[in-house]
C-alpha cells in the first residue's frame, strides 16, 4: 500500500495595509499654512498698497475701492529708478559669478588638496565671519577712497568678493565627493584646471546654484556698503534710491510700488533656480 503525502491546506494571510499617517500631520499642516500667511502677509500688504489710488488712506492697510497701475507706472518713469536698477543688477550679477568661480575654487582645494598651514588658513579665514561688518567699514571705505574707489563700480564690487560663508558651503560640499574620481582623473594625465572644470563644476550644479541665489540677494539687497561708497546716481544702487525717494516726501503708495517692483528680480531668480535647491537639499540629505 502506497501513502501519499498531502500537504495541509495553508490560507494566504494578506498583510495588513499601513495605516495612514495623513490623517496626523494635520496639525502640522495647518500650523505651516498659518505661518505661510503671516510670512506673506507684509508682502501682500505692500501690493495693496502699492495698488491704492494717490490720496486714499493707506495705514493701516485697507481693501480699497478700486485698485490702479498708475503708481507704478511713474515710479518706473521717474528719473534715476531705471539707472539705479540696472546698477544692483550689475553689482549683485557680477558678484555672484566672482563669488561663485572663487569660492569653488577655494572650497575644491581647501577640501581635497594637501598644504602646509591648510587647516590654519581655512580657520582664520573663517575666524573673519565672527567680525561684524560695522567694526570694518570705516577702515574699508578709508582703504577704497586712499585707491580712487569711491563712487565706482569696482569700488563698489571687490570689497564684497571675500565671502567666507560661501567658501565654507563649498569645502563641506565637496569634502562628500569621492576620492577616486579626482585620483582616476589625475592618472589619465588631467591637470588642475580641467579637473576643475569636468568634476568639481559639474558634481556641484545643485550648491552652485543655491549659493548663487542667495549671493543674489545678500547683494541686491545690500544697503549699508553702497550707501556708503557710493555718492551720485552713476552707481546708486536701488535700495539706496529708495531712501532718496523717501525724502521726497512722497505718498506711502509711491513707496510700496517701488519696494513691490524692487522684489520682482529675486522672485523670478528664486523660482527660475527653484530646482536646484531640492536637488542641494537632497544630496545633502543622502550624504
Amino acid at each position: 500500500m502506497t501513502v501519499t503525502a498531502t500537504r495541509p491546506a495553508t490560507s494566504r494571510v494578506r498583510p495588513a495595509a499601513a495605516p495612514r499617517r495623513h490623517g496626523r500631520r494635520w496639525p502640522l499642516y495647518t500650523l505651516l499654512t498659518i505661518m505661510s500667511l503671516l510670512t506673506l502677509g507684509p508682502f501682500i500688504a505692500m501690493v495693496i498698497v502699492a495698488l491704492t489710488p494717490r490720496g486714499e488712506p493707506t495705514v493701516p492697510v485697507q481693501w480699497p475701492d478700486s485698485l490702479t497701475f498708475d503708481n507704478i507706472t511713474q515710479v518706473l518713469s521717474a528719473s534715476g529708478f531705471a539707472e539705479w536698477t540696472i546698477n544692483s543688477l550689475i553689482y549683485s550679477a557680477v558678484s555672484v559669478v566672482i563669488i561663485l568661480l572663487t569660492s569653488s575654487m577655494a572650497g575644491y582645494a581647501f577640501a581635497k588638496k594637501r598644504f602646509p598651514g591648510r587647516d590654519t588658513m581655512l580657520w582664520t579665514f573663517l575666524a573673519t565671519m565672527m567680525v561684524p561688518f560695522q567694526a570694518t567699514l570705516i577702515p574699508l571705505y578709508v582703504l577704497v577712497s586712499d585707491f580712487g574707489g569711491a563712487d565706482t563700480f569696482w569700488g563698489l564690487i571687490v570689497p564684497t568678493l571675500a565671502n567666507s560663508q560661501a567658501v565654507f558651503l563649498m569645502r563641506q560640499f565637496i569634502l562628500g565627493l569621492p576620492d577616486e574620481l579626482f585620483d582616476a582623473a589625475k592618472v589619465d594625465g588631467a591637470s588642475e584646471l580641467r579637473v576643475y572644470w569636468t568634476i568639481v563644476v559639474p558634481l556641484t550644479k545643485p550648491i552652485l546654484a543655491t549659493l548663487g541665489v542667495f549671493v543674489f540677494l545678500w547683494h541686491w539687497n545690500d544697503f549699508l556698503w553702497p550707501l556708503v561708497i557710493s555718492q551720485s546716481d552713476a552707481t546708486r544702487t536701488l535700495t539706496v534710491g529708495l531712501t532718496v525717494l523717501k525724502t521726497e516726501e512722497l505718498q506711502w503708495s509711491m513707496l510700496m510700488s517701488s519696494a513691490a517692483i524692487s522684489a520682482v528680480p529675486c522672485l523670478l531668480v528664486f523660482f527660475l533656480l527653484q530646482r536646484y535647491l531640492v536637488n542641494s537639499i537632497a544630496m545633502t540629505g543622502l550624504k
